[in-house]
């Protein structure tokens, strides 16, 4: 039968539906690929057979006895390790929760088992979400499926690199300023970021509670809209303060077209430096093809998208030092011994727990909120994130979506981006979305042409016009095809029985 990773997730639930396979099948094809290409990629913490073989033989026993099968019925799922499941390890790829297991599991990953999904196991980040190449995680870097030499992008690095390597179908990530959309880019697969409150929280380790939204991967734009399903149609969820209702059906137009929509462009982002010429091109192409399906292309003014990034390491900084206060060393997590007292024992605790980018981040929040720091740049990011909110706002008075770049490059190697800055510059297309709190989605354009790697567009609609948003991502699938696994590792393992 069909390798695994030649499916779709509405191809494998078909399928299991059907009785062309079972359930248990897939699982073991799904654990097969992981055991054979994960030594390479990198992209799994903790792989969870047993709980994934147990979910396979409920959904194979439900199908014998005749009973309804879920939506997603048999689909192997990742889950970035920053969600809790209740019987695994939630670590945030840090040393500070290395031994931490979880007692509960998160809403957002409840939702998919309650839909049908198979835990495969937990996935890889940058240590609590801090990063954009998967390279700060404690515990090892993962490697892009399409060049193992190179990133896969991050924080959500794992989560992207198990779907493009075909071990899983879908995956759960987290995207506070693009963590979603750039690794996405990266490894040629779709990853949406829904708007801010359509998807639970309850239950992730939190970085920025004001800018953090989970959302998921897939290799097709039905697989993404399928899941999103899965995470919102049981309504809001009472245990998230910003969780909203969100009663659509994210399959529904999915090939309504884009004939007589406006989609805007925004020049300023097309010129801006350090956007790599094969991308602008890619771009191009993809506000062209839109253009040949009945769409009108227009240009429109983000004024004030210069002031996202500075905004972004304000606002970011300040809410992770706030939320990470909690990891001292008492309670739970790493914990030194041998200390005098308390104070000495929480210190030490934090200074060997968290790793190098952690410590920074919380350096700059614990600055930015101090005495006479707070007024002058926490109150500013605030005003500029009004400002950006609004110029998204007037935009979305004249076009239905924005299309833009998720990633001003191609994945760059281990090591190439040393310099801070210019990592979290890796992040120019996606932040303010995360600031403003719209919904967007990167959808693969195939290979560039001077890098030879995947390259993506990213599409914006007005908050909670997600469903639109998928619209428009089918229509670039239509055109550009949908994302293959990464050609070195369908070449290893995942053979259905």
């Amino acid at each position: 039968m069909a390798w695994i990773d030649s499916l779709s997730a509405a191809q494998i639930a078909a399928g299991v539906v059907a009785g062309e396979f079972g359930a248990t099948e897939v699982a073991r094809a799904s654990l097969d690929a992981v055991e054979c290409r994960d030594a390479e990629v990198g992209a799994f913490l903790q792989v969870s057979a047993d709980a994934a073989l147990e979910a396979a033989a409920r959904i194979d026993a439900s199908r014998a006895a005749g009973d309804p099968l879920p939506p997603l019925a048999g689909v192997p799922l990742a889950i970035k390790d920053n969600m809790n499941l209740a019987g695994t390890r939630t670590t945030c790829a840090s040393q500070m929760l290395a031994s931490y297991e979880s007692v509960y599991t998160a809403t957002c990953v409840q939702r998919m088992l309650d839909a049908g999904c198979l835990p495969i196991g937990k996935v890889n980040m940058d240590e609590f979400a801090f990063g954009s190449s998967t390279e700060n995680s404690a515990f090892h870097p993962t490697n892009n499926p399409w060049d193992l030499e190179r990133v896969p992008g991050g924080s959500s690095g794992g989560s992207a690199a198990a779907v493009a390597a075909g071990e899983v179908a879908l995956s759960l990530g987290s995207d506070t300023g693009g963590s979603i959309r750039q690794p996405a880019s990266f490894c040629g697969v779709v990853g949406m970021k829904p708007t801010y409150g359509a998807v639970s929280r309850y239950g992730v380790v939190a970085f920025g509670s004001s800018l953090d939204q989970v959302g998921p991967f897939g290799r097709t734009v039905e697989d993404v809209a399928l899941a999103m399903n899965a995470l919102t149609a049981p309504g809001r969820d009472p245990l998230d303060g910003t969780s909203q209702e969100f009663a659509v059906d994210f399959c529904e137009h999915l090939d309504d077209g884009v004939t007589g929509r406006r989609v805007g462009v925004v020049p300023a982002l097309m010129e801006a430096e350090g956007l790599a010429p094969e991308v602008r091109r890619a771009v191009e192409r993809a506000a062209a093809q839109l253009e040949q399906q009945g769409a009108q292309v227009v240009e429109v003014e983000l004024p004030h998208l210069d002031a996202a990034i500075a905004a972004y390491y304000v606002i970011g900084p300040a809410e992770a030092f706030s939320n990470l206060a909690r990891f001292d060393g008492i309670r739970y997590g790493y914990q030194e011994e041998d200390c005098a007292n308390l104070a000495q024992q929480s210190a030490l605790s934090r200074a060997h727990g968290f790793g190098r980018e952690a410590k920074r981040r919380q350096m700059l929040g614990a600055y930015l909120l101090s005495s006479g720091v707070y007024d002058k740049y926490y109150y500013a990011a605030q005003k500029a994130r009004t400002m950006i909110t609004r110029d998204y706002a007037r935009a979305f008075e004249q076009v239905d979506a924005i299309l833009m770049p998720a990633a001003p490059r191609t994945a760059f190697k281990h090591g190439e981006l040393s310099d801070p800055t210019q990592m979290y510059l890796s992040d120019l297309y996606t932040i303010s979305l995360n600031i403003a709190g719209n919904g967007g989605i990167s959808v693969p354009l195939g290979l560039g042409e001077d890098s030879g790697l995947p390259v993506s567009a990213q599409l914006v609609a007005p908050a909670f016009h997600d469903r639109e948003l998928l619209t428009y991502a089918r229509a670039l699938e239509v055109a550009f095809g949908a994302a293959p696994v990464a050609p070195a590792c369908a070449q290893k393992g995942g053979e259905l029985a």
